[in-house]
């Protein structure tokens, strides 16, 4: 069975001691009831990894000797999602799915059609629950990189982001049901970055599917079906990781 991936930053050296406290230590002490000669893996969060040996158990917290360290390059090329506010529930899972999937960063945007409002001191308290849901995802499915969730986005910065992007080679594909164009036919193997920006449940207004497009995107579809807002991303990555080299990487030990 695989080591359970811990986060703590920083890492420490081999040989160093390292101290698992905090929501990790509650997590792994008293949760998962790990106990002393047990394996974990200690990840930064940036691909840094560090393999350790648990030598003491705590109240909430674990003292473990670090036995070896590596660092992980990130998957290539990078992809950025750029996803519109979905409703209630289903704006956890969309982050959730997009990090499992192998997501990279996470861009939030407040589209025209957005039922889910961020106003105020709302916003920030989405991103930081965007971040935190990212976190246990990214835990769950042992990866040694967390994606970053930025700022909420208005349109006028998500269009300046799609310029930033294709100005210096980059591709970003604008997922859309009435697209005629295949995900597939993008050349995705020869890019170096990649932003999938996905709409919320009504859909991307004309204007800003055109506004997108001026600056650069391009509105692909994934297939015959039309995915949920929540889903689409995941859906996406895995496509992306067939018709790329996203998924040549071993896996984390």
């Amino acid at each position: 069975m695989a080591a359970t991936v811990f986060y703590l930053d920083p890492l420490p050296e081999v040989g160093a001691i390292a101290v698992l406290d905090g929501k990790e230590g509650r997590h792994a002490a008293t949760v998962r009831r790990i106990r002393v000669g047990e394996q974990l893996v200690l990840s930064d969060g940036r691909g840094g990894i560090a393999h350790a040996a648990v030598v003491e158990v705590g109240k909430d917290r674990l003292d473990l000797e670090v036995t070896g360290r590596d660092d992980l390059p990130a998957p290539t090329p990078t992809v950025t999602l750029v996803q519109a506010l979905p409703k209630a529930e289903r704006s956890e899972l969309a982050v959730e799915l997009a990090t499992e999937a192998g997501i990279d960063a996470i861009v939030p945007w407040q589209s025209a059609r957005c039922v889910a409002k961020w106003e105020g001191p709302k916003a920030a308290k989405g991103v930081a629950r965007w971040q935190a849901v990212a976190v246990a995802a990214a835990k769950q499915s042992r990866r040694a990189h967390i994606p970053e969730v930025a700022e909420l986005h208005r349109t006028t910065a998500v269009v300046a982001l799609v310029r930033e992007v294709t100005g210096r080679g980059g591709v970003v594909a604008v997922l859309h049901e009435s697209a005629t164009v295949a995900l597939g036919d993008l050349g995705l193997g020869a890019a170096s970055e990649l932003v999938l920006v996905v709409g919320p449940e009504g859909g991307l207004s004309d204007e800003e599917v055109g506004a997108l497009t001026e600056a650069g995107a391009a509105a692909v579809r994934l297939g015959p079906t039309v995915l949920r807002t929540s889903t689409a991303a995941a859906v996406a990555l895995g496509a992306i990781g067939v018709l790329t080299d996203r998924w040549a990487a071993a896996p984390l030990q």
